[in-house]
């Protein structure tokens, strides 16, 4: 497995983690029912967004071909800088401690929306999203587990970090596609 693909499946999963760490903290105590519906939500939805992304991405790629890269390493920036920006902001987040489906779907949807994105940026790299979607899925619903019993512990001293560590990486990746693409490295 390229670790590119890794570093892509850690990014994406860190809006998740830090909503787990969020409702772990909510609820005051780790339940391992509530962490696996909560992880297997968050999960599926950035596979499936991922999915989504590429699909859409690949009906587009005769349009924006030439400028794939610059694509790709646009979108990557932006959200990243956004997962940032959001990581610093100083207003009190709203911690969800409902598990019901209208929530976790809602959830679920707002974390995964920077999935479709990257699903759109592999599929103008001509990179197939099967692996990277799996990927992405296993590793954001172990860190969404492992984020609610976090939470439940000790999640205030982590919570706003590992958003920015997720932008951070990335905008790496974004940069590393340009890079490539310029043969720079």
């Amino acid at each position: 497995m390229d670790i590119t693909i890794l570093l892509i499946a850690l990014g994406l999963a860190m809006d998740s983690f830090s909503v787990a760490i969020a409702n772990g903290l909510a609820n005051k105590t780790f339940k391992t029912t509530n962490a696996l519906k909560i992880a297997s939500f968050f999960g599926f939805f950035q596979a499936i967004m991922l999915i989504i992304g590429w699909y859409a991405g690949t009906h587009l790629l005769d349009l924006i071909s030439e400028y794939d890269h610059w694509v790709a390493f646009f979108l990557l920036t932006f959200i990243g800088s956004r997962m940032i920006y959001e990581s610093t902001r100083k207003e009190s987040a709203r911690l969800v401690s409902s598990l019901s489906i209208k929530v976790l779907l809602i959830l679920s949807i707002a974390t995964s929306i920077d999935a479709l994105a990257v699903g759109l940026s592999l599929s103008l790299l001509n990179v197939s999203a099967t692996i990277p979607a799996i990927v992405t899925g296993v590793v954001t619903f172990f860190l969404s587990f492992f984020g609610v019993y976090i939470g439940g512990r000790f999640g205030s001293i982590l919570k706003n970090r590992v958003e920015s560590l997720g932008g951070l990486i990335l905008i790496a990746i974004g940069l590393k596609i340009l890079l490539e693409h310029l043969a720079i490295i």
